[in-house]
């Protein structure tokens, strides 16, 4: 059974999980709902979208975590990296959507270390093939539709669909010394995450077409887009160190043998 102090860590998991979407923040704050900024993005805008957000990914897994030290349990800089972010999103509300292809590798680099730092913190390893490659699924949870429950649809099921390729990423990976981004397994696993991703930096990218927000507002938006990620981060890493720890479910009540995520919804 689970001691009290990680039953409580898996509640605190569960419910960074199932925070409101990107969207329901970003609309709690321009005060409109996100969808009626639809219709300020020019055409081809989805296509810019789709096209930016699968290069910032590439670009992310090179540089991001090439500059930390492998020391896990390290308190998270969670503060700095949203700072930086922030900083960033200036840029995309001051110029808008031509300034995307410019400020989403950026933002997402600073995004994805700050992912790492929060995995290194639970215990990870960040030279690892496989925690690599699991910083960049955390991209792939922050996706869901507003009517989605998010545990089943934003977490569990994102994970199963993205098992198989990133076990085949991982394995890539670990074989060779030096990463390409156009091995076919890793531009699987990419594709994936990169398609879930899209929806969030959609959004971002309505509230930050908006006139109304300019810098000032670009950059909140930008650290509220950091701040979601690092909940999923959070949540994401919390339930894998409780996957090692514990294995298999310890319930009775479930038939099949399964890891500790599954029981989430039950335990906590």
């Amino acid at each position: 059974m689970l001691t009290e102090t990680d039953l409580a860590d898996l509640r605190s998991a569960k419910n960074l999980l199932e925070n409101p979407s990107l969207a329901a923040r970003i609309s709690n704050v321009i005060g409109a709902p996100i969808e009626k900024g639809l219709s300020m993005l020019p055409d081809g805008a989805n296509e810019i979208i789709i096209t930016t957000t699968r290069k910032a990914l590439e670009t992310a897994l090179d540089f991001a975590i090439s500059t930390m030290d492998d020391e896990p349990q390290q308190r998270s800089s969670d503060w700095l990296h949203k700072t930086f972010a922030g900083v960033s999103g200036a840029a995309g509300g001051a110029f808008g959507l031509p300034a995307l292809a410019i400020e989403l590798p950026v933002s997402t680099t600073i995004i994805l270390r700050s992912i790492a730092d929060i995995a290194r913190s639970e215990g990870e390893s960040i030279r690892s093939p496989e925690t690599r490659l699991v910083c960049l699924e955390v991209f792939a949870l922050g996706g869901s539709a507003s009517n989605d429950d998010a545990v089943e649809s934003g977490y569990f099921a994102v994970r199963a669909a993205l098992a198989k390729s990133l076990s085949d990423a991982v394995e890539y990976m670990a074989s060779r010394s030096v990463t390409q981004n156009t091995a076919p397994p890793l531009v699987s696993f990419i594709t994936q995450v990169a398609a879930r991703f899209g929806i969030p930096v959609t959004e971002k990218a309505i509230a930050q077409a908006l006139p109304a927000l300019g810098a000032a507002g670009g950059a909140l938006v930008n650290t509220l887009f950091a701040d979601h990620f690092q909940n999923m981060s959070r949540g994401h890493f919390t339930v894998r160190r409780l996957e090692r720890a514990y294995g298999q479910c310890w319930s009775n009540r479930f038939t099949t043998a399964c890891d500790v995520g599954c029981c989430v919804k039950s335990r906590a």
